[in-house]
């Protein structure tokens, strides 16, 4: 839960659990996000994923469930979570 409440730009993100199974494994640098999205560079370009579909790791972190941090970045930052 620690990455929950840090910036996660220029951050490893890895995809390890989607709706989608085409997005599982793909990973790369954090360069922007907002309240429903993290757009991402990969080796091969940007890609955009849409947070309510996905579970996914910051820096090899425990897994962070996407549909449980869509709000805006600095209100994540500054947001109490419990834990499960």
């Amino acid at each position: 839960m620690e990455h929950w409440h840090t910036s996660w730009l220029a951050r490893t993100l890895e995809v390890v659990s989607s709706t989608d199974p085409s997005l599982v494994g793909r990973s790369g640098i954090v360069v922007s996000e907002s309240r429903n999205t993290v757009t991402v560079e990969e080796h091969d370009g940007m890609s955009i994923f849409a947070k309510n579909t996905i579970q996914f790791t910051i820096d090899n972190s425990e897994p962070v469930v996407g549909s449980m941090v869509c709000q805006r970045p600095e209100d994540r930052i500054q947001r109490k979570y419990r834990r499960n």
